[in-house]
């Protein structure tokens, strides 16, 4: 009997194994054609004789650190871009709004600056709708409050939407924070792997799925055409408030519209320090993929035959990984050693880190091995919690990861100690604005008694 079962998991073991192994294997080489075919496309000039679009910078804003906000407006300010530009701070009621006075002080007098108090809180989505609303820029770029953009992103943003037919681009995301924990660094090479990858490959059909909320930029004429979807979107009866970019992007595709994806504008965003509030982040995304997936079911037969492999790979290779681990862990019950598990997700981790190395030349993405841990450990799970949870529309916590220091030398419980700057790839701005917390301590660690504070903001990516 025992022989018999040990043979049937073998089997089971052995197939499933080589089909996760294939797949991943054609997946990451059918996009890697895409990417490359990406890559061998020049910038969009934008015509020196043309004249250029006005375009309005909405930055929704809740609980943020004032020294990151300052940051996050200057880098705006500071842009090339020739055109008209203005700046629309959306206060999503915050609590801490009389700490960043002195950051709407420093830019009253700028006639590009315009803020926007909310009386109370109403969530990004709706923030971002009422900015867009009092606005009028033919352009629209949405970028978030803890985000910085080099210089020049608004003018490549801007290039990229000389083609009518476009009505959103995103560009490049890095982790703002990459040096902070080990988790960081590795969220930063999953970033990179998204944007480098997924959406290069998705771009050259002009039909990226999700254009990133910390630095995307959308036609004003195309989210008029979506605005009144966009702000109520309901799943399964009760409004549906996370994961605004991908709805918001799959709006503009169903209106024949393509995204775009432009690598050289760079952003840089806070990303959680810590395994709790990354578990809690990627729950809301996964919830958010899954429903706005069913919804561009029907747009994907139009979008190209790469598209239908790309959205069956990003379904079956997490379905397939966890049936090569669950009849690894069935073989390591009956004491049998799961050879064919453990080669076809080493198999698929090489294939990964050599689609990394080749693309970036940077010997870091070796170190994305370890993101396999991480991905059948935690992210498998946090997908199956999801799939079973779609109609919870919480946000399960809005802590976001720790921008103080761990050893400050505060040791009241539940005190915010001084803010620190967060240092990214770009050169941080240091604006002459008091050093303090803007937020009060989150619940949890008020709970704990910790002296470490965590930073509240609404919105991730």
């Amino acid at each position: 009997m025992m022989a018999a079962v040990t043979s049937i998991l073998s089997t089971a073991a052995l197939t499933v194994s080589v089909a996760y192994a294939v797949l991943v294997v054609v997946y990451q080489a059918v996009q890697a054609r895409y990417v490359w075919r990406a890559d061998r496309h020049s910038p969009t000039p934008v015509d020196p004789m043309g004249a250029l679009p006005s375009v309005d910078v909405i930055i929704p804003c809740y609980n943020e650190d004032p020294l990151l906000l300052a940051e996050c407006l200057r880098s705006v300010l500071a842009q090339d871009y020739e055109g008209q530009l203005r700046v629309y701070l959306v206060d999503d009621g915050s609590d801490n709004r009389s700490r960043l006075e002195p950051v709407h002080a420093a830019h009253a007098d700028d006639p590009r600056f315009t803020f926007v108090p909310l009386p109370h809180n109403v969530g990004k989505r709706k923030a971002q709708v009422e900015a867009i609303r009092r606005s009028g820029g033919e352009l629209v770029v949405n970028i978030d409050s803890d985000t910085t953009i080099e210089p020049g992103v608004v003018r490549k943003l801007a290039a990229k939407m000389a083609d009518p037919a476009v009505g959103g681009a995103m560009g490049q995301m890095v982790a703002r924070n990459r040096h902070a924990t080990w988790l960081t660094r590795l969220v930063d090479m999953e970033y990179w792997m998204a944007c480098n990858g997924e959406r290069a490959a998705q771009s050259e059909f002009g039909a990226v799925m999700c254009c990133c909320g910390p630095c995307a930029v959308y036609r004003r004429s195309a989210l008029l055409k979506v605005l009144d979807q966009y702000e109520t979107q309901y799943f399964r009866g009760q409004p549906s408030d996370f994961g605004e970019d991908r709805h918001l992007t799959v709006l503009l595709l169903k209106e024949g519209l393509r995204t775009e994806y432009v690598p050289d504008a760079r952003a840089a965003t806070l990303v959680p320090e810590r395994l709790r509030p990354y578990a809690r982040q990627q729950l809301r995304w996964a919830r958010s993929t899954f429903r706005d997936t069913a919804l561009a079911g029907r747009l994907l037969p139009r979008l190209g035959r790469y598209l239908l492999l790309d959205v069956a790979g990003q379904n079956l290779v997490p379905l397939l990984l966890v049936l090569t681990v669950l009849t690894g862990c069935a073989q390591i019950a009956t004491a049998t050693v799961p050879w064919a598990p453990i080669l076809a997700i080493t198999a698929a981790t090489t294939s990964n880190c050599a689609f990394a190395l080749w693309r970036s030349r940077e010997a870091r993405f070796f170190g994305y091995a370890l993101h396999t841990a991480l991905n059948i450990f935690l992210l498998l799970p946090l997908k199956a919690y999801a799939l079973c949870t779609l109609s919870d529309a919480s946000w399960g916590s809005r802590i976001l990861p720790a921008i103080a220091p761990r050893g400050h030398g505060n040791d009241l419980p539940g005190t915010p100690p001084p803010a620190r700057a967060v240092t990214g790839p770009f050169p941080a701005v240091r604006p002459g604005i008091p050093r303090q917390a803007s937020a009060q301590p989150g619940d949890e660690a008020s709970e704990r008694g910790r002296a470490e504070w965590t930073a509240e903001s609404a919105w991730k990516i």
